[in-house]
């Protein structure tokens, strides 16, 4: 006796299941990637820069935006300039992880001497200070 199924086979749901497995991480990885990709501070309009330097591990983030007064950050808390230099002060004092680095992200109607004034804050405590900028869009201009 040959025992047949009497219904056509359908391996289409044999594919369907990996593929529901693939479309579930693409969607994940789309909505936590920007997660794992973030920057620290408040978000402002960075000038342009040609320079790139390397991603700093112990860095602490300092933002200045445009205003007046202009506003000053510590990563995402608010600071006025005389708190910012006691703060520097306990992050480079810290036996956990001593800060080196500052990054310093100014906004682009921020005047010159404020990012003077807070670099020189951070010199005085002995950090190394990167100002920081956005890449060039387009092709660079060719010398006159």
């Amino acid at each position: 006796m040959k025992l047949e199924s009497t219904l056509p086979e359908r391996p289409g749901f044999l594919f369907v299941v990996p593929a529901f497995n693939l479309f579930a991480l693409l969607l994940v990885f789309f909505l936590l990637g920007g997660q794992f990709v973030s920057q620290s501070g408040v978000a402002v309009e960075l000038p342009v820069s040609r320079f790139q330097m390397e991603r700093q591990a112990d860095a602490t983030v300092v933002t200045v935006t445009a205003g007046e007064p202009p506003g000053y950050w510590l990563e995402r808390e608010p600071v006025s300039l005389a708190q910012l230099s006691e703060r520097l002060d306990a992050r480079r004092g810290s036996e956990s992880a001593p800060t080196t680095t500052m990054l310093l992200r100014v906004d682009k109607g921020v005047p010159v001497e404020i990012q003077r004034n807070v670099a020189e804050v951070a010199l005085q405590k002995g950090l190394r200070v990167y100002l920081l900028g956005q890449p060039e869009t387009g092709q660079p201009k060719a010398p006159e």
